[in-house]
């Protein structure tokens, strides 16, 4: 039944729907269901849209969910006030201070600043306190809708350029947003609460430089990160975890462990692997290519140059140079590129001799190193470097093969991710305005994707925009112990490679037919999931994996020859081993295992050497007694099985 002029007709998440007068408002329904939903609340998502509590619902039908704190949503509304209230307080402090932009992130917010001179930690508390007024004073929190010429004429007005930057980068027709409290009015598209009493305790964190866009050419911006909680309790448990996620900060442990380095004046952004940091590459690479290689992946190694033409063809040029590195080669005319993705020479590989449909699928993976020119000012120890390792592959099939393929490619990152113990969820990208290819193939592509999810059965965000130039993808996201998620697998769909590289193979009747492209890493670039795992792990490695398993300390220098002894068993087994030959004190050593966080202590003394047994200390427990044998066939499955976590069950006194 059609809607009146007059009406509202909202769907709710259960299913039910209701009908509302005209430019009813989303508090006004939450009020209706409930005082402690109303209270609670802190915005709404109308459709996909979000949605402000005091911003009347035009009439129609419309989806709605009223947000809450709790909800992802909700943290945007609740992070984004807070953001706008920073900018309140900085414009009643700093009066002759331009605005940039104040989004909220993933923890947080922050807002960026046109200064003379930057802010420091010690303006901090100035500003804090100043938020904590406004918050005090419930500003009502009002948004204006204007045309974008008038919204350019008010911003020029007022001296804000980076602000007028913004709204002439809308199209010609945009509607702009204005948010006011008292005297200080915002640029921002929203949405907010409906006031700044809304909102519970504050905190400012930190200080930072920013270029405006990113862009190092532009202007240098002093840039403040926050924080909001409706709770005291909540944000002292927030500040609790960063305390935490210093502790377990990559750079600060890799240093401790003797993991790896940077040599910045020679090479920013490339890692340096110590003989310990080495461990771990290995390993991991040494899993992936056990696990590719069960599921019928063949490896292969291609070059990190290849002529500027190959670029082209493939698209990086038009859509990736700014990230690419270039070379000029004595006596050759044209330019070679440094290869930022291995898979145009998967692509040459494939197109070196026509393939049968009888062969397909092909599925090709490298651990190949490629180099990203990332800003120097984004560079962020492993997580973000601009030379790093990725198990790429990439599977050429027919249609037909292709949703079985996507459904192998998540099904083999849940069993590779499960070794790690590292929980996941799904997104799914959708294509990009920068991109190449028909709307057909993209159809094609995204409906690929999507009902290989639906086969897998999970639950999925989506990302809408957010694919490669050539195709769209899925995206996993993995979440680490202290919360924090981040992107490892991607599984990208391609119809337009094929295309630009007229691949093809020889179908049932004997004709060409265009072959389908899935781009695909596991873990990603190895660089960040190792940076990823020192965190997650705060250095205790699990056994298969401690660049250090094993650490023998006698107790006095005439127990060395056992201790050797001890140490040969193991090394025979395969650990990685060594004796502690120094003459310190026993609780000394102790001290050094621990710190460097060998996974297994071994003391031996004369009670351990006369009855040919070991005194076994796992890290960071307590040390018991036991045959060198069991020990060594407990800890052979503990490592060849790669357990996640230490089998207890056969210690006694752990």
């Amino acid at each position: 039944m059609p809607v009146s002029k007059d009406k509202v007709c909202l769907r709710f998440p259960d299913g039910s729907e209701q009908y509302f007068h005209a430019l009813v408002k989303p508090l006004e329904v939450a009020l209706g269901i409930g005082e402690g939903l109303a209270r609670a609340a802190v915005g709404a998502l109308l459709g996909n849209q979000r949605w402000d509590l005091h911003r009347p619902i035009p009439n129609g039908e419309h989806t709605i969910r009223i947000l809450k704190f709790d909800d992802p949503e909700g943290k945007e509304f609740y992070w984004h006030t807070a953001a706008h209230v920073l900018a309140t307080a900085v414009h009643e402090l700093y009066p002759l201070v331009r605005f940039g932009i104040g989004p909220a992130i993933s923890n947080g917010f922050y807002y960026d600043f046109l200064v003379d001179k930057p802010f420091t930690e010690d303006d901090l508390t100035e500003i804090e306190d100043k938020m904590r007024e406004i918050i005090k004073a419930d500003l009502p929190l009002e948004r204006r809708a204007v045309a974008r010429d008038s919204a350019r004429a008010e911003m020029e007005r007022r001296g804000e350029l980076l602000k007028v930057e913004l709204i002439d980068e809308l199209p010609e027709d945009a509607e702009v947003s204005f948010y006011t409290d008292d005297d200080f009015v915002d640029l921002c598209k929203g949405p907010h609460l409906p006031s700044t009493g809304r909102l519970g305790v504050v905190k400012l964190l930190s200080v930072a430089g920013a270029y405006w866009h990113g862009d190092e050419r532009r202007q240098m911006l002093s840039r403040i990160y926050g924080v909001a909680f409706p709770k005291k309790k909540q944000l002292d448990e927030f500040l609790e975890k960063i305390e935490e996620a210093k502790r377990r900060d990559h750079r600060k442990l890799g240093a401790e462990l003797d993991l790896f380095s940077f040599a910045e004046n020679y090479g920013p952004g490339m890692v340096l692997y110590h003989p310990t940091g080495a461990v771990l590459h290995y390993e991991i690479e040494r899993l992936g290519h056990e696990m590719h290689q069960s599921r019928g992946y063949s490896l292969v190694h291609t070059p990190h140059l290849f002529r500027t033409e190959l670029w082209k063809i493939s698209g990086h040029y038009d859509h990736y140079k700014d990230r690419m590195f270039f070379a000029k080669l004595a006596g050759e005319e044209g330019e070679y590129a440094v290869k930022p993705m291995n898979c145009p020479g998967h692509v040459l590989i494939y197109s070196h001799r026509l393939h049968s449909y009888r062969e397909l699928p092909i599925r090709y993976y490298e651990f190949g190193h490629v180099y990203r020119n990332e800003l120097s000012g984004v560079l962020h120890g492993m997580l973000r470097v601009r030379g790093f390792t990725i198990d790429d592959a990439h599977i050429f099939c027919t249609p037909g093969q292709l949703e079985d393929e996507i459904v192998g490619v998540l099904r083999f990152a849940e069993d590779l991710l499960a070794v790690f113990g590292l929980p996941m969820n799904y997104t799914l990208s959708t294509r990009p305005h920068d991109s190449m290819g028909s709307d057909e193939v993209w159809e094609l592509a995204t409906s690929a994707l999507e009902h290989a999810l639906a086969q897998m059965g999970v639950d999925y965000d989506s990302d809408i925009g957010g694919g490669a130039f050539y195709g769209p993808k899925i995206d996993i996201h993995v979440t680490d112990a202290l919360g924090r998620k981040w992107q490892t697998t991607t599984c990208q769909v391609d119809f337009n490679f094929p295309d630009r590289f007229d691949l093809n193979y020889v179908g049932e009747d004997g004709r060409r037919h265009r072959v389908v492209m899935v781009h695909r890493a596991i873990l990603g670039s190895f660089e960040r999931f190792i940076g990823v795992l020192i965190e997650h792990f705060a250095g205790r490695f699990p056994l298969w994996l401690a660049p250090e398993q094993v650490r023998v300390l006698p107790v006095a220098g005439e127990f060395v020859g056992y201790a050797d002894e001890v140490a040969d068993r193991f090394n025979e087994e395969g650990f990685r081993v060594r004796v502690d030959r120094k003459d310190s004190k026993l609780g000394a050593k102790i001290a050094l295992a621990e710190m460097a966080k060998v996974k297994y202590i071994v003391v031996v003394g004369k009670a351990e050497a006369e009855a040919g047994d070991i005194n076994l200390r796992p890290h960071g427990k307590r040390a018991f007694n036991c045959s060198l044998e069991k020990a060594l066939r407990e800890l052979a499955e503990e490592r060849d099985n790669r357990l996640l976590l230490s089998r207890d069950r056969w210690r006694q006194g752990v």
